[in-house]
């Protein structure tokens, strides 16, 4: 496969995975207090932030399936938390969290980490086609 879909792939995937987080937040943010009762699960159903959620996991869930019949599972794997980072980016924005050193030190390394797991996964293909 190309890497032109893997990158088309994962970036689909990291926009499903964002979407589903940031809904979840908003879903979350009415569901509160929460109450085991009829009264609440009404008020959670009626929300669309939890629809909006539950498109994003299936939209996360046909990507991811899809990546996987292609893509080597170590790489992918480390990719497809890519949304650790755009989340913790979107969350300083949307729900004023502050974006500490530490948070920014973490996205880093995460990106970090899957830049290395691709660059490994392409040597080794490498070494493959090279027979050694």
């Amino acid at each position: 496969m190309s890497k032109r879909f893997y990158f088309i792939g994962f970036f689909v995937l990291l926009c499903f995975d964002t979407l589903t987080q940031i809904c979840m937040k908003y879903a979350g943010e009415q569901a509160l207090p929460v109450e085991l009762d009829t009264v609440w699960l009404l008020r959670v159903l009626e929300t669309v932030w939890v629809y909006l959620a539950l498109g994003g996991y299936l939209g996360s869930f046909v990507t991811w399936m899809t990546l996987l019949k292609y893509a080597p599972v170590g790489p992918a794997f480390a990719a497809s938390h890519l949304e650790i980072a755009s989340v913790t980016l979107l969350s300083v924005w949307l729900f004023n969290e502050p974006l500490t050193t530490n948070k920014v030190l973490g996205g880093v390394l995460i990106l970090l980490g899957v830049v290395c797991l691709a660059k490994g996964q392409g040597a080794a293909g490498d070494d493959l086609k090279s027979g050694e």
